[in-house]
């Protein structure tokens, strides 16, 4: 039996990228861009142009942005993709024969991120492999977790699939700044929520300990100066995540912690 394959996108202010990742998803049958309540840019009316559905949706967490994208689509199997991913040619031009020849016990597929940025395709460090459970049977399927990181959740199977799943996440360094100071802030708040207290020796120890991993143990120097310049950027994001935590606990109670606003793309 014929398989149905929807694509669900999440965005926000991606005009400048949207057009790409919809032309990775043309193989689907339908297409559902999302749009966060907050974009100011031509994004919906693009994705409209380029032959998908679209909506804005008041923005309250990637996870429950995801969720409803999934909720407005009605095929077998979904692709998910945030505007800034792009299938690759290779990996697109296969997908719906992989989805029809599917075993029955089979919910999901991972496919490799892999992020653009300083110039070159890092496939190194804290960055690749990234296998990110994208492709589902929609009534298998949900994104669950904690925010910012949200995942899927499958009953059944899941298989990896060779090839890229292409990222385009930062415009440059001071982007990828800009989404540490915002992301730490989340993390810190989850974190208090959970009850986890601040440790002098978090702070103290976890950022190094991240640059060793992301650099030496995990092969960052393979991608040469982007490497060491990204393994440096994962520690500052850990040491912010920790001094955040110890600031919310110093905080007045019931004040807001400034900065900590909500992410747009993971």
């Amino acid at each position: 039996m014929t398989q149905s394959i929807s694509a669900c996108v999440i965005a926000h202010d991606d005009e400048h990228q949207i057009a790409r990742c919809l032309a990775s998803l043309a193989f689907c049958d339908e297409c559902m861009v999302v749009v966060d309540d907050r974009s100011t840019d031509a994004t919906e009316a693009i994705a409209r142009r380029l032959g998908a559905r679209a909506q804005r949706h008041r923005y309250t967490g990637n996870i429950e942005q995801k969720n409803f994208c999934l909720e407005q689509v009605k095929g077998d199997w979904v692709v998910a993709l945030d505007a800034d991913e792009a299938l690759s040619a290779a990996l697109a031009a296969g997908l719906r024969e992989r989805i029809a020849s599917a075993d029955p016990d089979v919910d999901g597929f991972e496919l490799n991120r892999v992020t653009h940025h300083l110039g070159r395709w890092i496939r190194h460090g804290d960055f690749h492999p990234d296998w990110q459970l994208r492709v589902f049977r929609r009534a298998a399927g949900r994104w669950r977790g904690h925010e910012p990181h949200g995942r899927v959740s499958v009953a059944g199977r899941v298989v990896r699939i060779p090839g890229d799943l292409e990222h385009h996440s930062y415009r440059g360094l001071a982007d990828q700044l800009e989404r540490i100071q915002r992301f730490s802030g989340i993390e810190a708040r989850a974190m208090s929520a959970a009850g986890r207290r601040f440790r002098l020796r978090d702070l103290v120890l976890r950022p190094p300990a991240r640059w060793l991993r992301a650099y030496v143990l995990k092969g960052g120097f393979r991608d040469g100066l982007p490497g060491f310049i990204l393994a440096g950027m994962t520690a500052v994001h850990v040491f912010l995540k920790y001094a955040k935590l110890w600031e919310r606990e110093r905080a007045p109670a019931g004040a807001e912690v400034a900065g900590e606003g909500s992410p747009h793309h993971e």
